[in-house]
């Protein structure tokens, strides 16, 4: 396994591609509301990438046919965007987007409400979230990866959630996809040791029941085998001497 330490220019170009990311994912949440479809936001995604001057990075990746991944209730990733499905009051929708700045990637996801939410669906959010910052907690120089994969899962696992095994998190840069991978639940071994300049998309993918998924026969839709319902978060992490910096999240706290 090679994972890739950044310079301080390639750290520099993944910040503005972090940034520009929060901004999309931050228009998308406005757009948020009953009766658009899920091809409104992707159109909607899309454009904004490229008005950035930036190209979205899921599309046509592995053949994925468009630029936000959106994933309605049960769906916990991978959904494809479609005019006829239409987002309902008391519906939950992730959205997982990505653009290559410069030749250089980022990765975020969310998940938000639509309209009212229940009680159930709005806690399933928030604790996907605190998840992610549960393990980030371990995301600096000198601790283990799979420090933040046991924080993760333990956190989410505590609320008696499903924490997703057949999906992991990334290594990113140059390419979407890079070494290491990051599991969301504990592992027997420590993994590598962290240091400064790794760029890593950590990203929990949270059920509200059982852990296990299934694949729909678009190949990328990925539901949960109970049809309860899931939730996602991720950020583009920097690991540094100190706290890690959030390349698509700018305004955070511990």
């Amino acid at each position: 396994m090679s994972v890739s330490v950044k310079t301080e220019r390639e750290i520099e170009l993944m910040r503005k591609a972090g940034h520009l990311l929060e901004q999309v994912h931050n228009e998308l949440a406005e757009m948020i509301r009953p009766g658009i479809s899920t091809l409104d936001i992707d159109q909607a995604g899309e454009k904004l990438i490229r008005k950035m001057g930036c190209i979205p990075n899921f599309l046509n990746y592995n053949g994925y046919p468009a630029s936000i991944c959106v994933s309605v209730n049960e769906e916990v990733v991978h959904g494809i965007p479609n005019r006829h499905r239409i987002l309902q009051e008391g519906d939950i929708v992730s959205l997982d987007a990505g653009l290559i700045y410069k030749g250089y990637h980022s990765d975020a996801a969310r998940t938000h409400a639509v309209g009212q939410i229940s009680p159930e669906a709005q806690k399933l959010i928030e604790v996907t979230r605190q998840s992610f910052f549960e393990g980030i907690k371990f995301a600096k120089a000198g601790h283990h990866l799979y420090e933040i994969s046991a924080a993760i899962g333990n956190y989410a696992e505590s609320f008696g959630y499903g924490v997703v095994t057949d999906l992991v998190g990334h290594g990113i840069g140059t390419h979407l996809h890079e070494d290491p991978q990051i599991p969301n639940f504990p592992q027997k071994r420590r993994g590598i040791r962290l240091v400064p300049g790794m760029t890593l998309a950590i990203e929990p993918m949270i059920n509200m029941g059982r852990p296990d998924v299934a694949w729909l026969d678009d190949d990328w839709t990925v539901v949960t085998q109970d049809d309860s319902w899931s939730a996602h978060y991720e950020n583009t992490v920097l690991i540094t001497e100190g706290e890690p910096e959030l390349l698509t999240l700018t305004d955070w706290k511990q």
